[in-house]
């Protein structure tokens, strides 16, 4: 035991050495040449080839062949790392439909990009179907698109078309693209710079007043220099959020009506939420809270055991979390070195999967566990918010859940995919010579409760779409109509109550 910790203890220290490292010569626009980045591709390849476990699970290997040369081919000259990234690396990963297997820029980038403010196309949108809405402007002298101005084109690409192209670059578990609506709406500039490059004006058609098509050019957004002002209430901001960062990822609050409570639960990793989980639901029974709105639309997973450890407060019965769950490896080797935390990964992956027939290497216990409901669990009416970013470990929540006659689903369909999903162990490939990082899934999960096609997220009980009314008032449609839902379902009660009392009071 003392030799194994030993073990431990050096490749820790190794790791930490090998990282500390960051080139104070780097720069964005530096090319790579294309040997270089063939040698990056190919090894990318080989360790997919390997080690993803759901690499043909949506896409055939002929066709995932046909890609892989596709975009192998593309690399005929030199690209700096960003060009590497999205014009490579990205399409060909989403070709995978993988919510979990997603490119990250070096980490020399991303401190070179700290606090840095780059030019974009101007306009942020509220993307649903093929709509776009103006949800912000970074011109802020500009007084034409304003909050719901809808935008038809930008330089001659139709919204239907520019949104299907935009989505051939972003990871999604299976077909589920919810996740990518949510995503271009949270910040359209960024990936349409990324995607389709910088413009000087940019020739953007809209509705006018009248409904009619009219068009305009913008310029190109490009920020100022940063001010002592703007650093210092950039610092304020930051104070802000440390002291309030526990909200972030949970809260437990009454609605002002008092008939119901919301819990927002924001992650499956940060918040101690077992502390958290415990004292809330002890305090809902305590209170007989009757109603529970309980919002993950903003939750994109973490960790499986917290996940579970939810459900069981919910759950009014046992259940079970996987049907199946397997690597296609027990190994990372030999592509040890160029995985974050290669040799612990390796390490884990033999102590909690085993060979079996089929030749993949099987979780058996969480294939075979079976989970109890928690005595203080809560029995009333539960509302789950779903959205596109309800991912990973939330998905596993809401698949557990659904169909239990005191638990609806409402909101929009899941970024999680429903049949399973590939995670658990996600470690980062670094590609050595563009240092470019790839999320590598070492297990594919299927869930217990099987459905039909595999492919989509998980379908809500209630759909409760984008309002463009609600998007124009700014008010939570979907909040909205679960909370008028738990309060006429109270009315509807009290009614009924009174109904019994009569003859008792004839």
């Amino acid at each position: 035991m003392n030799i194994i910790c030993r073990l431990l203890y050096t490749f820790l220290i190794l790791g930490l050495f090998s990282c500390a490292g960051v080139n104070k010569n780097y720069s964005p626009v530096e090319k790579y040449a294309s040997p270089a980045l063939r040698s990056d591709f190919q090894l990318l390849r080989n360790i997919l080839e390997s080690k993803h476990p759901s690499l043909y699970w949506y896409t055939s290997k002929d066709s995932m062949e046909f890609y892989f040369q596709r975009f192998y081919d593309v690399i005929n000259d030199s690209m700096t790392e960003q060009q590497f990234a999205w014009q490579v690396l990205a399409p060909l990963v989403d070709k995978i439909h993988c919510g979990h297997t997603s490119v990250s820029f070096s980490k020399q980038y991303v401190k070179w990009m700290q606090g840095k403010k780059s030019s974009s196309f101007p306009l942020y949108f509220k993307v649903w179907s093929d709509t776009m809405a103006v949800i912000g402007n970074l011109n802020v002298k500009d007084s034409l698109f304003k909050r719901g101005t809808l935008v038809t084109s930008i330089n001659g690409v139709r919204n239907q078309d520019m949104i299907r192209s935009m989505f051939d670059y972003l990871p999604e578990d299976g077909h589920a693209n919810n996740i990518n609506f949510i995503r271009m709406s949270a910040n359209f500039p960024y990936y349409h710079r990324n995607i389709y490059g910088l413009s000087k004006n940019y020739r953007v058609t809209y509705l006018d007043s009248t409904g009619k098509e009219n068009f305009v050019l913008l310029p190109l957004y490009s920020p100022a220099k940063d001010s002592s002002k703007q650093s210092k209430s950039l610092a304020k901001a930051a104070k802000i959020v440390r002291e309030k960062k526990i909200l972030r990822y949970r809260s437990l609050v009454p609605d002002s009506s008092g008939a119901f409570s919301i819990m927002n639960l924001n992650s499956f990793t940060r918040g101690h939420l077992r502390h958290f989980f415990r004292q809330s639901f002890k305090a809902m029974k305590n209170n007989n809270v009757q109603s529970l709105v309980l919002d993950l639309r903003n939750n994109g997973g973490g960790k499986v055991g917290l996940s579970t450890l939810l459900t069981k407060y919910i759950a009014n019965s046992p259940f079970r979390v996987a049907d199946s769950l397997f690597a296609k490896a027990h190994t990372l080797a030999p592509y040890t070195r160029y995985i974050k935390g290669g040799f612990l990964n390796t390490l884990e992956l033999l102590l909690i999967s085993k060979k079996k027939s089929d030749g993949m290497f099987h979780n058996r216990w969480l294939e075979k566990q079976s989970f109890h409901p928690k005595k203080n669990k809560f029995n009333g009416d539960v509302y789950v918010l779903t959205s596109g970013p309800t991912f990973s470990a939330s998905a596993l929540f809401c698949n557990a859940v659904k169909g239990q006659p005191n638990v609806k689903l409402a909101g929009e369909e899941t970024g999680g995919g429903w049949y399973g999903n590939s995670g658990i162990m996600i470690p980062d490939i670094t590609l050595p010579n563009t240092k470019l990082r790839v999320r590598l899934p070492l297990f594919r999960l299927v869930q217990y409760h099987h459905i039909p096609e595999k492919g989509s997220g998980i379908v809500p009980d209630i759909y409760i779409g984008t309002s463009y009314e609600a998007l124009l008032k700014g008010y939570d449609k979907k909040m909205k109509v679960v909370r008028d839902l738990i309060l006429s379902k109270k009315v509807q009660s009290t009614l009924n109550a009174n109904q019994h009392l009569k003859p008792a009071l004839q």
